[in-house]
């Protein structure tokens, strides 16, 4: 769903009369293959939704006009202090988009950019809300695949390339090692999964969606499958017992908490031999919520737990690593422990 994309033409001219006249620009090819004109200089910039509001901070969180919602209070001790109070400007693209371009211009950006999908739809978006408000609106290939290509080509227009370089090594990194430990199982041996979603475990990504990308990239075998359907689907739990996967993971807590106790889900493989896997969410998903590039590190998590007798490393400073080099925020004892709890039961 789209938000109100609407706008009276006085405001819409008195907020466009900040932008001065003859200000240095440049012209720059976005992921739709689009060529939009942008500043020089771009100091604030409003990320259209939650994924593109996770790549902007973790990439120059000082360019970040604000957040699509407030942060919730178990957050804020993994985001940086300086950033933790930005106003909340609502979201344009994905489901629950409620700023319309009043919003928008309002937050004075230089720049508005997405980051995940580039189909028609959302390069339609884009052009619309460009031409209402003369702000340039960039599109980001957000597959997890092309991380690595979208951190450099965001940096390069935002004029951080250090920064893009540094994070795009630590993904490589993680792609090279994730695809060595890969090579020594074989299919057969790599596990079938089910995402439970939500409370009740019933909702989750069907095969290929962009929900359950970092789940198959670490080569486990998602088995919703449902042909001719995408992204989120309902399920019965009839249909989960006839799937029968060996490993599940979550990341709600309730449903974690009750799934031991349930004699249905008591049926499957996962929960019998206490394969049940509670992802960690805070300050971002692992898994999803939202599915941008804080799932780097889920997918190293995941790795860990799927596939725990050929996993290498510590998972501990794994952690602590990618919350210092990404959200810039040095992580105690105590919560590296709470983040990492769902891995064992």
């Amino acid at each position: 769903m789209r938000g109100d994309l609407t706008i009276s033409l006085a405001l819409l001219g008195a907020l466009l009369a900040w932008s001065p006249e003859g200000q240095a620009a440049r012209t720059v090819t976005d992921s739709a293959g689009r060529q939009v004109e942008v500043p020089d200089r771009i100091e604030r910039v409003f990320a259209a939704g939650p994924p593109a509001s996770v790549l902007l901070y973790v990439l120059a969180p000082d360019r970040l006009a604000g957040w699509q919602r407030a942060p919730h209070p178990e957050d804020l001790p993994y985001i940086a202090p300086e950033y933790r109070d930005l106003p909340v400007l609502g979201r344009l693209t994905g489901r629950g988009g409620d700023a319309n371009l009043e919003a928008v211009l309002a937050a004075r950006p230089d720049l508005i950019f997405d980051f995940g999908s580039i189909a028609p739809t959302y390069v339609s978006l884009a052009e619309r809300v460009q031409a209402q408000t003369g702000i340039p609106y960039i599109l980001i290939d957000g597959r997890f695949a092309n991380t690595v290509a979208a951190l450099r080509l965001m940096g390069e227009i935002l004029g951080v390339e250090e920064r893009a370089g540094k994070l795009a090594a630590y993904t490589e990194t993680t792609f090279a090692d994730v695809d060595a430990l890969l090579a020594k199982i074989p299919q057969e041996q790599r596990p079938r999964v089910y995402l439970a979603r939500g409370p009740e475990g019933l909702e989750t990504g069907v095969r290929g969606s962009i929900n359950t990308e970092i789940i198959e990239r670490v080569g486990a075998i998602n088995v919703a499958d449902a042909p001719g359907q995408r992204g989120i689907a309902n399920v019965s739990i009839e249909q989960v017992l006839l799937w029968n996967p060996e490993v599940m993971v979550t990341w709600n807590d309730r449903f974690y908490e009750r799934v031991w106790g349930d004699p249905y889900w008591q049926a499957t493989d996962a929960v019998r031999n206490r394969r049940v896997y509670l992802s960690p969410t805070t300050p971002y998903g692992w898994i999803d919520g939202p599915p941008s590039i804080n799932r780097l590190l889920g997918m190293r998590w995941l790795a860990s737990v799927l596939y725990p007798d050929r996993f290498e490393g510590d998972l501990r400073a794994m952690t602590r690593e990618f919350y210092a080099l990404f959200y810039q925020v040095d992580l105690s004892e105590q919560q590296l422990d709470e983040l990492l709890a769902g891995a064992t039961r």
